[in-house]
């Protein structure tokens, strides 16, 4: 038995077999290859003429199988082409649509006996041809065999004897890019060009602990961090070997990782004897390198050799690269993703210095995983879209930089002296003359909205978005929405309690209470429903802190809008007046410094509901009122004079009567919720959570942290600010329930709309996943503006019992993970896009087909 024969291929490949008909191509790759991985031709060609050996089709199947291949690889999926591809024109197309995609092509030849072919072919009914089509095939095949490197593969690897294909072994082989499964935590740091003093300084800095410098430098740090340098270490500055030597080291030790620069593929085409300029410091380099003996030159050429394009780590979280990498090239393998990745991508034009001016590709940006690189310096590392530039100049007298990961936080140390001037000034990005206008990361794209999408949630999982709802948001989103740069959460809807099971109500506490206590939850808190129109507020401390975190230049500090995204005032001096209210109380309560925080963002209830139900309740509610109560009196007078006259007329009197007392019950309950409002003085608010401040979602916090933090507010302004009255109720203690009931059945006797019910802790799970975080339990009169005036009689009582909960208490769990997805991207400080996404879909599960009463 022959000794195994591997065959390396790389994880990401398009693999093509070659071999005339009946050399065992299927079989090999059925062998050795996932059924998903392969595309036969001979399948496709059935798939679109329902005949496999049909040759006349054979265009149309070669079509379809390369568009398969297309998506599989766009997918990063290794893909296996089952053909006899032993004509040149065949494989051409194929070798073709792997550089569009950035994979590596190979080849695997079944070079076997015609005899052989001729055997296997004679023993299938579907393959009656002649001897000289194997004949031909072969002729190619042996032609092919000289060609296939000069083609474009990369990997060839020939088997001429059954007995090789019986011990080949596919050995996939992780691409050198691929360290997807190293975790960190790392410290990435920017360009270096040689100078060793701020390096040495930014590593002391960033914990590590350095010894043997220069000539056996070490360096590691306790915690098991490790750095990842974004290339060009040499040139331009003072001591280009030592930064080498320390860098090699560290790479050795298994300290560091670090990738190429353009720098240094230029010193190692020089070192290499290659006849290049020595210019943008390289003539310092070299001057520098002849005090060095020819050992350690022939290392730092070996070490340069061996420097990747970029790496793909942590999971696919984190792209690190000289120059930056698109999403399409990550963790691919390509002349076009190196060239990227080391010089960047440029418009084709040049600037008054005689520089090539760079295409801002951050500022399109998508990808999932956040990429830091280097090459352009700027004076200030600025977060694009997921993207961040490191190299903040220090050659140049800026600083040297480097980025915690995960931790997402910057170090930096500040350049000793200028060592080098640079050929244009240093600016921010997009500032420089000779860099194209930096795109922002408020830039919003109608493709990251529109048709079906799905939403990964930390909170619950996937959450899908259907294209008729997208569509409806879109159009609302478009034509009435705030500026989307203030809209960093939208509530959820809310789910009622189920139906009372008995007595003259539809919703009681009782039930709400019980839904937690069967979910696991010990612990709850009912809170007064306050009659008003939900607001979401985002105040602002200062101009620094608008400009900083919402890249806000100008207008008010902060906005307030309402559940669907709107500005909650038309005029926008009202808006600013309530914010900088806010904001000032927010200053007298000490609440600012308590937080560590210059921006929050509040969930709250603006009062009266008036104020942006007018045309509502003119519209609807007062005009059901008044036609009800005029009509109504109308028919009890004339019954009244009926019954007079003829006793039978008496059911039909009671039954107007109570009907006339519902309307009058009907109109008393919206107009509890009304009142004039002519100036701010005439509103006020009850904020009740703090959803959102610097660094911090503040959902790990339970809602007595929420309550005593937005009561504190409230004292700092108690002409605007309304504290929420609450009970907190054991689940476990009778006593303490029927005192919930109390605080209830008081509310709504006074005219309150009723409470809500929420567990202690917001984000709960329980043992069917997660636990609604709120129910609502409204009053028997606040319900008549819902269901109307009668809904208490028992006829339609009877018919309300019977309403389904199950699809709005799921929409109620959807909307609120996305809610809380939304608040984590931006303080996380993911690109607008990423937040809005969240944010888009709860508008657009608005639009989902649920009773809106409930």
């Amino acid at each position: 038995m022959s000794a195994p024969r591997p065959l390396v291929v790389p994880a990401l490949s398009l693999v093509v077999l070659v071999g005339a008909s009946g050399s065992g191509k299927s079989t090999f790759a059925r062998a050795h290859f996932k059924p998903t991985e392969i595309l036969s031709s001979d399948h496709y060609r059935g798939v679109v003429s329902d005949d496999e050996n049909e040759q006349a089709a054979s265009a149309d199947a070669f079509e379809v199988l390369r568009f398969i291949a297309g998506k599989r690889l766009a997918a990063g999926r290794l893909t296996v082409v089952d053909a006899t591809n032993v004509q040149a024109d065949a494989r051409r197309p194929l070798v073709q649509l792997a550089r569009e995609h950035h994979v590596l092509p190979v080849a695997i030849v079944l070079d076997m006996p015609e005899k052989l072919c001729h055997a296997r072919n004679a023993g299938r009914p579907d393959r009656q041809f002649g001897p000289h089509v194997v004949r031909g095939q072969s002729r190619e095949l042996r032609r092919a065999l000289r060609d296939l490197r000069r083609e474009g593969f990369r990997y060839v690897h020939v088997l001429s004897s059954p007995e090789e294909v019986a011990a080949a072994v596919i050995e996939r082989q992780r691409l050198w890019t691929d360290r997807r499964d190293d975790h960190g935590p790392f410290d990435v740091i920017g360009d270096v060009h040689g100078c060793l003093d701020e390096l040495v300084e930014l590593l002391e800095a960033l914990g590590y602990r350095l010894s043997g410098l220069p000539d056996a430098p070490r360096a590691e740090h306790p915690d098991g961090r490790r750095a990842i340098f974004v290339g060009d270490l040499v040139d331009r500055g003072p001591r280009s070997p030592d930064v080498l030597r320390l860098v090699m080291a560290m790479v050795e030790a298994g300290t560091a990782l670090c990738v190429a620069g353009n720098h240094e593929v230029k010193l190692l085409r020089k070192l290499r004897g290659k006849d290049v300029r020595v210019t943008h410091g390289l003539e310092r380099t070299l001057e520098q390198l002849e005090a060095e003996n020819d050992a350690f030159k022939a290392q730092v050429a070996g070490f340069l050799d061996g420097l990747v394009s970029h790496y793909l780590l942590d999971d696919g979280k984190l792209a690190v690269a000289h120059a930056g990498v698109k999403e399409a090239f990550q963790g691919r393998g390509s002349g076009a993703v190196r060239d990227f990745c080391l010089y960047g991508e440029t418009t084709g034009e040049m600037d008054e210095y005689g520089l090539p001016v760079r295409y801002n590709w951050a500022s399109e940006y998508r990808g999932r995983a956040m990429v830091v690189y280097g090459h352009t310096p700027t004076t200030v590392a600025e977060w694009e879209n997921r993207t961040i530039c490191i190299d903040t100049g220090c050659v140049f007298g800026g600083a040297l930089t480097a980025l915690r990961y995960p931790e997402r936080e910057l170090v930096e140390v500040k350049a000793r002296r200028v060592y080098y001037e640079p050929a244009r000034p240093l600016a921010p990005r997009g500032g420089a003359p000779g860099a194209e206008p930096r795109g922002h990361d408020d830039a919003l794209d109608i493709d990251d909205v529109r048709g079906r999408r799905a939403i990964r949630t930390r909170a619950h999982g996937m959450v899908t978005i259907r294209e008729e709802n997208a569509a409806a948001a879109l159009e609302a989103m478009s034509r009435f929405a705030a500026d989307p740069r203030w809209l960093i959460y939208l509530p959820p809807t809310m789910s009622p309690s189920e139906t009372a099971k008995d007595g003259g109500l539809l919703e009681h506490p009782r039930e709400a209470l019980a839904y937690f206590r069967q979910s696991g939850v010990g612990r709850v808190v009912c809170e007064e429903k306050h009659m008003g129109s939900r607001a979401v507020l985002v105040a602002c401390r200062d101009e620094a802190a608008r400009r900083r975190r919402f890249r806000v230049d100008e207008g008010p500090l902060g906005a307030c809008v309402t559940r669907t995204g709107r500005p909650f005032f038309a005029d926008e001096a009202r808006g600013q007046e309530l914010i900088d209210r806010v904001r000032a109380a927010m200053d007298r309560a000490g609440l600012w410094d308590e937080l560590g925080t210059d921006w929050v963002c509040l969930d709250a209830e603006l009062l009266p509901w008036s104020a942006k139900a007018q045309d509502l309740l003119r519209g609807q509610y007062a005009a059901v009122g008044a036609a009800g109560r005029a009509s109504l009196g109308a028919a009890v007078r004339a019954l009244e004079q009926a019954a007079a006259r003829d006793e039978s007329a008496r059911p039909l009197l009671a039954r107007h009567a109570a009907r006339r007392a519902a309307m009058d019950g009907y109109v008393a309950a919206y107009r509890r919720y009304c009142w004039p409002v002519r100036s701010l003085a005439d509103l006020r608010l009850a904020p009740f959570h703090l959803l959102a401040s610097e660094g911090a979602v503040h959902a790990a916090r339970d809602h007595g942290f929420h309550l005593r933090l937005l009561a504190r507010l409230c004292e700092a302004d108690p002409a605007l600010l309304v504290p929420t009255p609450h009970r907190v109720v054991d689940l476990s203690d009778p006593a303490s329930e029927a005192e919930a009931v109390a605080f209830w059945t008081e509310l709504v006797a006074r005219g309150g709309e009723g409470v809500v019910v929420k567990s202690w802790e917001w984000v709960v799970r329980g043992p069917r996943g997660l636990v609604q975080p709120a129910i609502k339990c409204r009053g028997p009169e606040y319900l008549r503006i819902i269901y109307g005036p009668e809904y208490l009689m028992p006829e339609h009582l009877a018919r309300l019992r019977s309403r389904s909960l199950s699809g709005k208490r799921a929409l109620a769990l959807r909307e609120y993970a996305l809610g809380l997805e939304a608040l984590h991207r931006f303080v996380e400080g993911e690109p607008l896009h990423r937040v809005h996404e969240c944010v888009f879909g709860v508008l657009a599960l608005e639009s989902e087909p649920v009773d809106p009463r409930l």
